[in-house]
């Protein structure tokens, strides 16, 4: 049986709203500091005070709640995702995928922009895994690999969405399947009877634009091509990095008759040059990009691209990560999901 004063307090409370950290506290005889690092599943609580805290959340019918649902496991249903660009499309599509996975799990994402700083990347990671979130989804992270198994050492769980270098086997990982990708576009531009295919490469110390460079490569060989060094340009995945790589594949004595973007952001820079120069995509130069965004059918003309299913990288990320924080086995550590290719108008024969 309650008090007088707690009974006050629960009457002054509207019928069936939710009780505050300030009635939890006050019923608890703590400081809301305490409830919230009970709230946010810190270590730095009594064992007494945590069980009172969480006897009186549980009997003011915060179970309902979905915070007080994790807090009988120890979890606060939040996972943190750490993004290099907020606004980038690319990280907004993988985005999309994982709120809507989290949904399902009843969990909210925590986003954490990096802006690809290193120090902030790491710092955020500190930040979230000292009981603020369950666990993490890390997109493109810039550390390294032994940063990250000292993060694994930690027990703290995370699964990494297009890792920019190759993960150790024990690693988490969701990707495509780059070198595939790249393969099928370079055969598509073959088959329309392009011989002199220039490519516009991202940054090179980046796995996804070396899987596609090998698969480029692959299928130049595969047709009895030699690469040619001068026909590669480096990018940097954003529109301006692909407008100047393009303006520098313009500067040859002999044109390519098909450029290869790395990625859409760079096909659209590449288009941009090219018409800037008086020339015409395809009927002088077909351009394909990858990713597939929502960029490529807003290009004129519509841009041929390889289709990345960003969505699904956000979801199946979502999937290992609550099988991690359940214990239950994986089938794979790295998971490598298929590509298609796009055909649109940016890409035809070259001229004879």
């Amino acid at each position: 049986m309650e008090d007088g004063g707690g009974n006050g307090r629960r009457s002054a409370r509207r019928e069936g709203a939710r009780p505050t950290v300030r009635d939890i506290a006050a019923r608890s005889g703590v400081s809301r500091a305490t409830v919230s690092r009970v709230l946010n599943g810190r270590p730095d609580v009594a064992a007494a005070t945590r069980e009172a805290v969480l006897r009186h959340i549980r009997d003011d019918a915060y179970s309902t709640n979905r915070m007080a649902k994790g807090l009988s496991s120890g979890r606060t249903g939040l996972i943190g995702v750490t993004v290099p660009y907020i606004n980038a499309e690319y990280f907004m599509e993988i985005l999309t995928g994982v709120a809507q996975a989290l949904y399902v799990h009843d969990a909210r994402l925590v986003v954490c922009p990096t802006e690809h700083e290193h120090d902030l990347e790491v710092s955020l990671l500190d930040r979230v895994m000292h009981g603020t979130t369950d666990g993490a989804i890390l997109i493109l992270p810039s550390e390294s690999n032994q940063e990250l198994q000292a993060l694994r050492s930690r027990r703290f769980p995370f699964v990494i969405i297009d890792p920019s270098q190759a993960p150790s086997d024990d690693i988490v990982a969701v990707s495509s399947n780059h070198w595939s990708g790249a393969r099928t576009m370079t055969e598509h531009l073959l088959s329309l009877g392009h011989r002199r295919i220039a490519a516009i490469r991202g940054l090179s110390w980046m796995t996804a634009s070396n899987d596609r460079l090998a698969g480029f490569h692959s299928a130049l060989i595969s047709a009895g091509l030699p690469p040619n060094p001068e026909l590669i340009a480096e990018g940097d995945w954003n529109v301006g990095g692909g407008r100047t790589a393009m303006e520098e594949l313009l500067r040859l004595e002999e044109l390519p008759t098909a450029v290869f973007a790395f990625n859409d952001n760079m096909a659209v820079g590449a288009l941009d040059a090219i018409a800037e120069h008086g020339l015409r995509v395809p009927e002088d130069i077909s351009v394909a990009g990858f990713d597939d965004t929502n960029v490529a059918g807003a290009t004129r003309p519509k841009l041929t691209t390889v289709h990345q299913p960003l969505h699904e990288m956000g979801r199946i990320a979502v999937s290992l990560l609550y099988r991690t924080l359940q214990q239950q086995p994986l089938d794979a550590t790295h998971v490598e999901l298929s590509t298609r290719l796009i055909v649109r108008q940016s890409t035809g024969p070259p001229r004879r």
